[in-house]
């Protein structure tokens, strides 16, 4: 399966480091996010997050939500 095709629908706490956004996710381990907009409102809060995955752990995001 092409990787491109895997949807992401996750909730987690949304980080910020020097190298972007990462989700930490509920169900454990992290993401490595890809945002068209900063999501500045909801850095270290819980989300939810929408998009596809692009890599082994790269989501490029089509929405971040409050969970």
């Amino acid at each position: 399966m092409d990787l491109n095709d895997v949807g992401v629908d996750e909730t987690g706490r949304l980080l910020r480091d020097s190298a972007g956004f990462l989700l930490q996710r509920d169900a454990g381990g992290s993401y490595r996010l890809v945002l068209l907009r900063v999501p500045v409102d909801h850095v270290e809060k819980r989300v939810r997050i929408k998009g596809w995955r692009i890599g082994e752990d790269i989501v490029e995001v089509e929405g971040v939500a409050p969970a």
